[in-house]
């Protein structure tokens, strides 16, 4: 397997290790001498060997860059990252999910086979598994496996309850992540149960953070504060610092993705931050977003407009600019605003908070106390 990865990414070259955060950036004559080199049995040129023990402490001197490297060949596609929900099924029910139904179904075996072919075709080096929780889909290890082989780094969002598992472990020691993003749903027992509805959460969390720490795993934590936690949030930022892990905390909820208003009732009213003005993003045109039956859309929110990826192909991906250009324009309840140029939220999300009759203190500026 490999050790190194060295793709395009944009408009440049990267050199990257899967498990590490630092990577390098490559002229283009650089690239093209590493990739003739992977197609032959040459030694690593010493100067990318020096660099790989300078950036990742990774002694590959003399090493066949065959065997060393996977470099990834460039695509006229333009994507860079990608997120996937292998599958919205979960053994939580939490309160404030995003997704409503979390409903367990998705692909067969050869069509997420072909659906990660797809992402590596047009350029993903960024990728993340999501669902529900990535790692009860029974084909989840596959998957995990099989995009590593294609030289993607791999970001896992997980509620951390299946990391103890002996078999993911081996997995992650085989093929490291770029990282596990843990979310944490309080700091008690109590406020852990009653937020995802399972009893007995709030130990298989534990459980999971523990052996992930034990194995060093690249964990970030998500700490989510909704009414069940409203009074833990110092706990919980303290229960990070006592692990030594990232963390960032989450406070604002947002509709279902269908526009449902019942994760809203999560939201702890006190803990509610203003946001910032919306100022832009490349939805749809660096970066998409596939579902579990392989429909795509320009991210998770904007789901209007999907494509049907295993009926496309990767040539239906050549719509989404279009299609995020059209969605990003202000229309429907935002018609005529006068607030727009400043608008706290990208208009994809203003639609399912309108469509869910969410108070405006949640995401417009008109909703603001002045």
């Amino acid at each position: 397997m490999h050790e190194l990865i060295v793709s395009p990414f944009l408009d440049g070259y990267l050199a990257l290790r899967p498990g590490h955060q630092a990577g390098l950036r490559l002229p283009e004559h650089r690239y093209r001498e590493l990739q003739a080199a992977a197609r032959t049995e040459v030694p690593l040129p010493t100067w990318f060997a020096e660099i790989a023990q300078e950036t990742w402490g990774l002694d590959i001197d003399g090493g066949s860059a065959r065997s060393t490297l996977l470099v990834r060949e460039p695509s006229d596609h333009g994507f860079s990252r990608a997120s996937w929900e292998i599958n919205l099924g979960c053994n939580f029910a939490c309160k404030h999910c995003y997704l409503g139904l979390k409903e367990f179904s998705g692909l067969p075996w050869d069509d997420k086979v072909r659906l990660l072919d797809i992402m590596q075709a047009v350029g993903v080096v960024w990728f993340q598994i999501t669902g529900g929780e990535p790692t009860i889909d029974k084909h989840f290890q596959d998957a995990y496996r099989y995009a590593y082989s294609l030289g993607m780094m791999l970001t896992i969002s997980t509620n951390a309850s299946r990391l103890w598992q002996k078999s993911l472990l081996e997995m992650f020691e085989e093929c490291p992540a770029y990282r596990l993003v843990v979310s944490v749903y309080g700091a008690t027992e109590e406020s852990f149960d009653g937020l995802t509805q399972r009893r007995g959460a709030w130990k298989s969390f534990k459980k999971g953070v523990d052996a992930a720490r034990e194995a060093k795993l690249p964990v970030r934590l998500n700490l989510i504060v909704t009414e069940d936690s409203a009074d833990e949030v110092d706990a919980m930022v303290a229960l990070a610092e006592r692990w030594e892990l990232d963390h960032h905390v989450y406070t604002n909820m947002t509709p279902t993705i269908y526009g449902g208003p019942e994760s809203l009732l999560a939201q702890s009213s006190k803990h509610l931050r203003e946001r910032t003005p919306f100022q832009g993003c490349n939805a749809g045109h660096t970066f998409f977003h596939a579902d579990p039956h392989g429909k795509v859309s320009i991210c998770k929110v904007g789901r209007d407009d999907q494509i049907d990826l295993m009926a496309e192909g990767a040539e239906g991906l050549r719509k989404l600019g279009g299609i995020a250009d059209k969605l990003m324009l202000r229309t429907g309840g935002c018609q005529g605003c006068q607030l727009s140029g400043s608008c706290l939220v990208c208009r994809p999300l203003a639609k399912q908070f309108q469509e869910a009759k969410a108070p405006l203190a949640n995401y417009c500026q008109h909703g603001q106390q002045k």
